[in-house]
């Protein structure tokens, strides 16, 4: 029984072209399956408008900010006017900033040191790792996972108004989560956070790639992303938002590019002269190819239309959503309820299934390709599961052997590339694993699920 409508299907806009999407795998049942890549929230794949620019750009390499040569000039045009295409993909305010990074992780880390030296930091314990865990140096305080989008709110004003002392004080909250999809109210705890003399950074790593992200509109005083998750390779990301913090901190790497002028000392030292433009946190020989594949993929949704990618992928979380609700052994998970909006994202168990073994039997015996473990964030995770904190567990790393409980999830996620016939077959999939059982034999092997070659069919 299909889980889409055809008539539905002709209203919507065609997936966008991604790099992978024709590429073939082998089945360990016999024979080859195009490849269902349902991991975007890991790392989206290319959108092939992003390559074809990267590719034609490729000749004309150069390194920026530092030669005279035609193609250093053109490359420093290129890497700045990508700064500008996305400032307007994030509705940057006039004096907002945009610093490249190597990925969200990198950004956020980035932010947390240049917090002033007494700033306290409000995190949700739902926060994936990157945002959870950079605030070594400053005064943290960690709140329990709300149950709606209200208590979240609520819970936050009550932690800003006890704070003391009433010092500066920064907030920090996901967009989109990455485990159960759920949109946060990013909009409403802005303004909580700003009524209380705090400031408020968005990691909308999960966010960007599925839903417009106005930092104006928002009302946040930085946004920090991916490529990887835009459907941009190379290794880059972005921190945008107010400039006076990031201004009046040291730099977050030393070396050239962050200074303006260094001279030596009578007495044998060096002064340095910190640029206070974007440069003064971006040192070294940036990733030209990786922050132009940004702004590629910037361009190509603004093109695209939100309005149709939203719709598009509404469309493939209601069908996968009907198809797993008919499956009685399947929990999805969520925080807010089957009601809260979401991203392509959705995390689940299965009854009588070790979470690995699982996710390997949809790889080996179907072609499809999901993620299993605590997915980098594991507080919320052992929440969603009625776990002890201190149950073991590790991300991508099951302890259970296959057949046997493990305290690890699956997560399929897609977006603007996907086909329907990957949710087609991701739901086919469940429910004949569900209801027959693997074709194969699974071990754990390197702390792995794979399948046991030297088995034979069951």
């Amino acid at each position: 029984m299909s889980v889409f409508t055809a008539a539905a299907d002709q209203s919507l806009c065609a997936p966008l072209p991604v790099l992978g999407k024709d590429v073939t795998v082998p089945l360990v049942t016999g024979g080859e399956v195009t490849y269902a890549a349902l991991d975007y929230a890991a790392s989206a794949p290319a959108l092939q408008r992003v390559w074809d620019d990267v590719a034609a750009y490729a000749p004309y390499y150069g390194s920026v900010h530092r030669g005279a040569g035609y193609l250093s000039q053109l490359s420093t045009d290129l890497f700045e006017n990508s700064r500008a295409t996305v400032a307007e993909f994030l509705g940057c305010r006039a004096d907002d900033q945009v610093i490249f990074t190597r990925s969200t992780t990198d950004s956020l880390n980035l932010l947390a040191a240049v917090v002033p030296a007494d700033c306290q930091v409000f995190v949700y314990e739902t926060e994936h790792h990157a945002s959870l865990l950079p605030w070594r140096d400053a005064r943290v305080t960690y709140l329990n996972a709300p149950r709606t989008p209200a208590q979240a709110v609520e819970t936050l004003e009550r932690a800003l108004a006890d704070r003391e002392p009433h010092g500066p004080a920064l907030v920090c909250v996901t967009g989109a989560s990455n485990v159960t999809g759920e949109l946060w109210p990013v909009k409403e705890l802005a303004a909580a956070a700003h009524a209380h003399g705090a400031r408020i950074v968005l990691d909308a790593a999960q966010l960007a790639p599925h839903h417009p992200v106005d930092i104006a509109d928002l009302d946040v005083d930085w946004v920090a992303f991916s490529g990887h998750k835009l459907y941009a390779p190379f290794g880059s990301g972005v921190l945008a938002g107010r400039a006076d913090w990031l201004q009046e901190a040291e730099p977050y790497l030393a070396g050239g590019g962050a200074s303006r002028k260094v001279a030596r000392r009578t007495d044998g030292g060096v002064d340095v002269e910190w640029h206070s433009t974007a440069a003064r946190h971006e040192a070294g020989s940036p990733n030209v190819i990786g922050v132009y594949s940004i702004a590629s993929a910037c361009k190509a949704l603004t093109e695209a239309g939100f309005d149709d990618l939203v719709a598009r992928e509404q469309y493939l979380v209601d069908a996968v959503r009907t198809g797993l609700a008919g499956v009685r052994e399947v929990k999805v998970l969520s925080l807010f309820g089957d009601d809260a909006p979401r991203v392509g994202v959705i995390s689940f168990v299965v009854e009588g299934w070790n979470s690995s073994h699982f996710a390997a039997a949809l790889s080996a015996e179907y072609g499809i390709g999901v993620r299993d473990g605590l997915f980098c964030a594991h507080p919320l995770v052992r929440t969603l599961l009625g776990s002890d904190p201190q149950e073991v567990g590790e991300c991508g790393a099951p302890e259970a052997e296959p057949g046997e409980r493990s305290l690890n999830a699956i997560r399929v996620s897609f977006g603007a590339g996907t086909p329907d016939e990957h949710i087609e077959r991701f739901v086919r999939a469940v429910r004949e694993l569900v209801s027959e059982g693997a074709q194969w034999k699974y071990r754990t092997e390197d702390g792995r699920c794979v399948p046991d070659r030297g088995a034979a069919q069951l």
